[in-house]
């Protein structure tokens, strides 16, 4: 699938649609139209409008019904609209007729974030996760992108022999593709879990957390060093892993990709080794966005995932971010916010918790000495006759 450049990108006009079924009421609906706006807009694209239709259950031959894709197809063409992006997954007949219906580039929320990751991915084990994820999720879908070749000529090579002969060339080389980025994945997989190993018995500690909740901004607090800390979402796809002294104790510090709501399975797939990391540490620090409407499903969603990858019985510090932001009437400080906090449920349920404001680099001591109480633990399980103050 080809990029399209800068420029092209920041013009492009996307509208969004979604259903609103008794699984997802309207509500829910909108917070994940929320999200799905900030996705569109981290791959470049304005959202202009939003659809949304109530139905038990997805049109099996065009995602909503045929008076409302008329709508769709209506605003489409008035506003000169470029992309149209389903928030759930389209079935490649669906796509296939969506495509043809509104002559526009019609995007579901996999193709979405596959596309940001592979705009995102710098080292060569991302790019080969991506790009695995990519051909195994085209694969089924490739009468859908020669129809839109073919259109594109002006001719009619998919009608008859011909046409099913190139498509079937093109599966093949797909496949071919997706066994040769396998092998190389493992290779690259190979090698990772070989320095992984070589690493020794340190101290393991990762970053989790929904996406753009202010990892890669704490990891930078906590390592001095510049890690990319943006405000879009999937800014970090590689982890990072950096070298951390408390007291002359040391541990490593990886950050990690973020998770999200309905995350491709071929990316967790692909992302095997990624996660790895989080799998392998001894200590995870689950970081939230305390300002968010809905942290508690962006809680839910993260342990959920430590659940799947079987992450979710190491010990936690679970870490309050963007204190900063969070709105009141009294103009607090954040001092005066953290302080509020401590009285909330999230801190009576649990020791370990910790409000913080990454950006205003507000409340890290505490959070550096709960950390610290949680390495020295382990480290000293580990290392039970290790002296306090002496390297290793």
């Amino acid at each position: 699938m080809q990029q399209n450049s800068a420029e092209e990108i920041e013009e492009k006009k996307a509208v969004l649609v979604a259903i609103i079924t008794q699984n997802q009421n309207e509500e829910k609906v909108n917070e994940y139209l929320d999200e799905l706006a900030f996705l569109t807009s981290t791959l470049g694209a304005k959202t202009i409008k939003r659809f949304t239709q109530r139905l038990e259950k997805p049109d099996i031959k065009s995602f909503v019904g045929k008076g409302k894709l008329e709508e769709i197809n209506a605003y489409i063409k008035a506003e000169n609209a470029d992309w149209i992006v389903f928030d759930d997954d389209l079935t490649p007949s669906q796509l296939r007729n969506l495509e043809k219906e509104l002559e526009v580039k019609v995007y579901d929320r996999s193709l979405l974030i596959l596309d940001i990751f592979l705009s995102r991915a710098q080292t060569a084990q991302a790019k080969t996760q991506v790009e695995l994820a990519r051909n195994q999720y085209l694969l089924p879908r490739l009468t859908r992108m020669w129809t839109h070749l073919e259109r594109q000529r002006g001719g009619t090579a998919t009608r008859g022999g011909a046409g099913e002969k190139e498509i079937e060339t093109d599966k093949r080389n797909i496949r071919n593709t997706i066994t040769k980025l396998k092998e190389r994945l493992a290779k690259i997989e190979k090698q990772s879990q070989t320095q992984r190993k070589s690493r020794g018995k340190i101290v393991r500690v990762a970053i989790v957390g929904y996406t753009n909740v202010g990892k890669s901004t704490l990891m930078t607090l906590l390592s001095k060093s510049d890690i990319l800390a943006e405000n879009k979402l999937f800014a970090t796809v590689d982890s990072t892993v950096r070298k951390v002294n408390f007291e002359d104790i040391p541990f490593l510090l990886s950050d990690t990709v973020g998770f999200i709501r309905k995350l491709p399975t071929h990316l967790i797939e692909s992302f095997k080794s990624t996660l790895d990391e989080i799998r392998e540490a001894d200590i995870l620090i689950h970081v939230v966005d305390v300002s968010h409407p809905t942290l508690d499903d962006h809680i839910s969603v993260v342990n959920q995932t430590l659940t799947d990858i079987g992450a979710s019985d190491k010990p936690t510090l679970l870490v309050f971010n963007k204190v900063d932001l969070l709105e009141d009437e009294e103009e607090l400080s954040v001092k005066e916010k953290v302080k509020n906090l401590k009285n909330t449920y999230w801190h009576k349920e649990q020791n370990d918790v910790v409000f913080i404001s990454a950006a205003k680099k507000e409340n890290i001591e505490e959070l550096k000495n709960k950390l610290r109480k949680l390495v020295e633990s382990k480290h000293f399980t580990i290392f039970p006759n290790y002296l306090k103050n002496t390297y290793y």
